[in-house]
């Protein structure tokens, strides 16, 4: 027994056709918008990220300021130029003394704004001079604000705020600020 099946007609192809490809054109239109709305993201999730990273860097070195191992003379946290370069120091060898700048496990570490960048410098003991190295690229990110704030509350830790903000480079979006709370249990 013969079965009659019948497909669609040309017209109805044709027809079928013009309608997907109006639709396909019409979504290709918004691709690259996309596709830049996208990548604008990442940029941005990446940017503060790293924000959050360096934040939690400086943080953790803020936090262990003052331990001693034995007897340690001299200021574990230095906060300059009104909290936009900190030097902290402690014992991470646990020898009982804080190494001086110039030896080669120098304990002391700072960390400076300097032109859109953090910098760090193992060994120092001013907010200047030479020798500190970007830990942030500008490239990718302009650091516009580094501030270390310490508060003291009679009968507790101190509570060092470190802050950082910044914006990704080359757009005007939003400005990224990380801000992080750790207790000075050692000085």
């Amino acid at each position: 027994m013969l079965s009659r099946t019948r497909g669609f007609s040309l017209l109805e192809t044709l027809l079928a056709m013009a309608i997907s490809s109006v639709l396909l054109l019409a979504s290709a239109r918004f691709l690259p918008a996309l596709q830049t709305g996208v990548l604008q993201h990442y940029r941005m999730q990446t940017a503060e990220n790293e924000l959050w990273l360096r934040t939690w860097t400086v943080a953790k070195h803020v936090q262990r300021a003052g331990y001693c191992n034995g007897r340690c003379s001299g200021e574990p946290l230095l906060i300059r130029n009104a909290g936009e370069c900190v030097i902290v120091q402690w014992d991470a060898n646990s020898n009982g003394r804080w190494e001086p700048s110039g030896h080669s496990e120098s304990e002391q570490t700072g960390f400076r704004l300097q032109k859109g960048a953090l910098e760090t410098l193992r060994g120092a003991t001013t907010c200047t001079g030479r020798g500190w190295e970007k830990t942030t690229d500008p490239a990718q990110m302009t650091v516009q604000r580094f501030n270390v704030a310490l508060r003291r509350t009679a009968g507790f830790a101190p509570i060092i705020t470190v802050t950082l903000a910044a914006r990704v480079s080359g757009q005007h979006g939003r400005e990224m600020v990380a801000a992080l709370d750790v207790m000075g249990y050692n000085l």
